[in-house]
């Protein structure tokens, strides 16, 4: 009789740590990220380590089930409402890449005001003069107002980044006696028309679904730029694309997206002031390495019987 537990991967986590649950549990990793795929992989799976969405209905699948864990932080993909109903605990990685997010953050705010590579491009192909042209029509950070949204753990230490460029720092949250020292609790109207960079960093929520969009992007500061690291469906994109139109934006960095992966006619693709990245913002080869090992720890914690450290 085989009494090892068995782990879904909805996808593939780092190898030496899927060398690590091979040590301890049966691993089957799903073919693709399709519902009706994860329904039929869970059926016999005592735990699940999640990085694709899971179907509204997973719980109902998989009767085994007795432990969820985010490869990540975010929850959005998972089914909150639906696993208190059944004896399931779940578990997240916060922190795991909280440093890389923030130097995602970092370099799309230089990208946005300090665009060295168009400079590459120009000096290239139209010599000195029009480059050092653009170059002298550039921003700076340093005396700019951050708008942060959402001033978790990634909201926090990307304040610290601000201050350190000597930026003032403005933060909406839903506990503002939580803020750090030298961020500015201020409502979203305050930060929209006061910041110069805007960072939404907030978890989807009900609240935050369509933050941004065509009203409070009528009312942001002239030429402020926009990062969303959060999830997309918290801006409105068709309001965005034209915000960015009418220059009301001087641009923005989108790292997610309201349909994922972003499909090749979309309209966001010819906004030539926006940069775009495929939901990387939070990996590199160190996070995921730290992101994979966290969760590989929660789920042998939970099939152990033991307590999580990140229950949610």
């Amino acid at each position: 009789m085989n009494d090892r537990p068995e782990v879904l991967l909805t996808s593939a986590i780092h190898p030496d740590e899927h060398a690590r649950l091979v040590r301890h549990a049966t691993v089957v990793q799903a073919t693709d990220a399709r519902p009706e795929t994860l329904r039929r992989a869970a059926a016999t799976a005592h735990g699940i380590i999640v990085r694709n969405p899971l179907p509204a209905d997973i719980f109902e699948h998989a009767p085994l089930l007795k432990a969820v864990v985010r490869h990540g932080v975010g929850l959005d993909m998972i089914p909150m409402e639906a696993a208190r109903e059944f004896p399931v605990v779940v578990a997240n990685v916060p922190n795991a890449n909280t440093a890389t997010v923030v130097e995602y953050c970092l370099g799309a705010m230089l990208h946005l005001r300090r665009p060295l590579t168009r400079m590459d491009s120009m000096l290239r192909a139209n010599g000195w003069a029009g480059a050092r042209s653009d170059g002298e029509g550039s921003g700076e950070l340093t005396g700019a107002t951050c708008g942060i949204v959402g001033v978790g753990a990634i909201g926090s230490r990307l304040a610290a980044v601000a201050h350190a460029l000597d930026m003032r720092v403005l933060g909406l949250t839903r506990r503002p006696a939580t803020l750090p020292p030298g961020v500015e609790a201020v409502d979203k109207t305050t930060l929209l028309r006061e910041a110069d960079v805007i960072v939404l960093c907030c978890p989807l929520t009900d609240e935050t679904r369509g933050l941004i969009d065509e009203a409070a992007l009528s009312i942001v500061k002239p030429g402020a730029i926009l990062i969303n690291v959060a999830r997309g469906p918290v801006v409105d994109t068709a309001a965005l694309i034209r915000a960015l139109d009418d220059g009301r934006l001087a641009g923005a960095a989108l790292d997610v997206h309201d349909v994922q992966p972003l499909p090749a006619d979309a309209a966001i693709l010819r906004s030539p002031t926006v940069l775009l990245t495929p939901h990387v913002a939070g990996s590199t080869a160190a996070s995921m390495r730290r992101m994979s090992q966290g969760a590989v720890d929660e789920m042998l914690r939970i099939l152990a019987g033991q307590e999580p450290i990140n229950r949610v």
